[in-house]
């Protein structure tokens, strides 16, 4: 039985709302919410993610999980307030042409690490959800056992919190694969083998074993 859980949806571009339609369809309680009031974004909720409840970003917090979906170049934008003592899930990507080139992620960080680094310490981040498109979030799942389920790579310093998205992303139909600290989150970031492909359970672990083996040795 599919534990019932209250998700946070912070972004309701293409991403947030595919995260929200899929999350209402797995039995979940979500709110969406973005940087204007709760009113102006209401109808695009009811249309776009049929189930899911607008709110001001502020009554994101007391969520099981909050999802961070909005474009990186904005991440200053982000009320870390809102975030504080949650798990959140980090689903951005760095692109240099379309973010512009951000100094921060070039460093050779994961860049699950910057936005830690930005949102302190009171926050469990957990980098998954960032190597499925949304298009593919909505029709590429299975249930569980499934000799064709997709697997996502789930990413944290934190094992409890790792543990409760890995379960929520199971629910959304997907197998969750540990891939051990956030620093290992480069092994599936935009470029990647991992990033660019669909890989079953056994694949990804095999991938992220050989990015481990091989950044070890650097």
């Amino acid at each position: 039985m599919v534990q019932q859980l209250n998700i946070g949806i912070l972004g309701a571009g293409r991403v947030g709302t595919a995260v929200g339609r899929q999350a209402v369809r797995a039995g979940h309680t979500v709110r969406i919410a973005t940087g204007k009031p709760a009113e102006q974004i209401k109808l695009l909720t009811e249309v776009i993610v049929p189930g899911a409840q607008a709110v001001n970003k502020e009554q994101l917090r007391g969520s099981d999980i909050i999802v961070v979906a909005v474009p990186l170049h904005k991440y200053r934008s982000i009320d870390t307030a809102v975030l504080a003592g949650h798990v959140v899930i980090d689903t951005m990507n760095y692109w240099a042409p379309v973010d512009g080139v951000m100094e921060e992620f070039e460093s050779g960080r994961s860049t699950s690490e910057v936005i830690a680094g930005f949102l302190g310490d009171d926050v469990q981040l957990v980098k998954t959800l960032n190597h499925i498109g949304y298009g593919d979030l909505e029709v590429d799942s299975y249930p569980a056992g499934a000799p064709e389920r997709r697997a996502l790579a789930v990413a944290s310093d934190h094992d409890d919190a790792k543990q409760l998205v890995a379960a929520f992303i199971d629910s959304l139909g997907y197998d969750a694969v540990d891939a051990g600290p956030l620093a290992a989150g480069r092994a599936f970031e935009n470029g990647t083998e991992i990033f660019n492909g669909r890989h079953t359970a056994e694949q990804m672990q095999a991938l992220l074993n050989e990015c481990a083996r091989v950044l070890a040795a650097v």
